[in-house]
């Protein structure tokens, strides 16, 4: 019986050719790989007037359930500079992970998302526009929320009055927690929502939307077209701007269920 060319070489060429082989077969492997490994890590975003600990409880809960939690930092100061944190964030992570945005979070992760660790997006309540878009024209097809007359500029930067978060920022959170959220709100800078995203990263990931739907800083009409565009999965909360707080349980098993789904 003939040999074949690869049977018939020296033993170093059938080595050689068989690594080669062996070495392509990995390499298309490697990505269907990533993508069917365990997603156990989560980023979570912030939006404006807010700082890392809004997450708290969330990271609590998810910590508990054994996920590996990184919390961003954004310094507001510009949707570039807020896109940069979380890179890099996202490139500390070992693995697939969620990404998740909460209000201005959420143009945030609509730019960072493309990043290939990133399996699906959660928006919480937030802001998730198409790439290029205008979004201040199409927030204005809807009514104004009470929380913009008590948005107060110094300086170039702007933060909300303490009647304002207290009443339309946080209005279903206990008032001592809510003036502790308060005291830590991050100044924004003033022309942080006029910002444009290069990318819509929900177009082709997996997303997830909580619907807040007594809103009073986000209309939950826009909430509901955004996450309806976007075909999320979605939920809706009885809630203020800050659901993460006020339903922490609800929008940690949502985050579990979009890295459940991706593994």
């Amino acid at each position: 019986m003939a040999r074949s060319k690869l049977e018939q070489g020296p033993v170093s060429n059938r080595r050689a050719v068989l690594g080669a082989v062996l070495g392509a077969t990995a390499l298309a492997i490697a990505p269907r790989a990533l993508a069917r490994a365990p997603v156990r890590n989560v980023v979570l975003v912030h939006g404006a007037w807010a700082d890392g600990s809004c997450w708290s409880d969330v990271v609590v809960r998810l910590q508990a359930a054994g996920y590996n939690v990184t919390v961003v930092q954004n310094p507001l100061t510009s949707l570039a500079d807020d896109v940069a944190a979380t890179r890099r964030a996202l490139a500390l992570q070992d693995g697939p992970t969620v990404l998740v945005g909460h209000s201005w979070g959420g143009v945030v992760i609509s730019e960072a998302g493309d990043d290939p660790k990133v399996t699906a997006l959660v928006y919480v309540a937030a802001r998730a526009p198409d790439a290029g878009e205008d979004f201040a024209a199409l927030v204005a097809r809807y009514p104004t929320t009470p929380v913009r007359a008590g948005v107060v500029t110094t300086d170039g930067y702007s933060r909300l009055t303490e009647d304002a978060f207290l009443k339309h920022f946080a209005g279903d959170v206990p008032t001592a927690r809510a003036r502790v959220l308060y005291a830590a709100q991050q100044p924004i800078a003033a022309d942080l929502f006029a910002a444009r995203t290069t990318v819509a990263a929900w177009r082709g990931k997996p997303s997830y939307y909580a619907v807040s739907a007594h809103d009073e800083t986000t209309s939950p009409d826009l909430e509901r077209f955004l996450a309806q565009r976007m075909k999320a999965t979605t939920i809706e909360l009885p809630s203020s701007h800050v659901s993460m707080i006020s339903h922490p349980q609800a929008i940690t098993d949502l985050i579990e269920r979009a890295a459940q789904s991706s593994d």
